[in-house]
């Protein structure tokens, strides 16, 4: 198991920038990390991943805006938000898997943080 506890978010205007982080109890074996997001009333959707490799995917809607990347010294998941837009607000979770080699069905959960975007 792996405990995830994110922090970072808040709210924002438009246009502006955060950057979310997350702690990871452990970095051993981790195959892939991962961000989510859920808005109200809304499906949780994978906004961004990271392989051990260092390789990333993104959901279009971020691409260019969002960055994720890792520091594996400090066992932190980051992700830098830029040029935030009000469709970006949801509250966002990090998400590990730990000895499953793949970047799909996560195992592991932090509890969120909120990001809020006013236009």
């Amino acid at each position: 198991q792996v405990q995830l506890v994110e922090s970072g978010g808040g709210s924002v205007q438009a246009g502006g920038s955060l950057r979310l982080s997350c702690a990871a109890s452990v970095y051993t074996d981790i195959y892939c990390m991962a961000w989510f997001r859920q808005a109200p009333g809304k499906e949780r959707e994978e906004v961004a991943t990271i392989r051990r490799d260092g390789s990333t995917t993104y959901r279009d809607s971020v691409k260019g805006r969002f960055t994720i990347s890792k520091d594996n010294a400090k066992n932190i998941l980051f992700l830098q938000m830029s040029s935030l837009k009000p469709e970006d607000t949801a509250k966002y979770y990090c998400a590990a898997n730990r000895y499953l080699y793949r970047c799909a069905d996560f195992r592991n959960w932090g509890q969120g943080t909120q990001v809020t975007v006013s236009s």
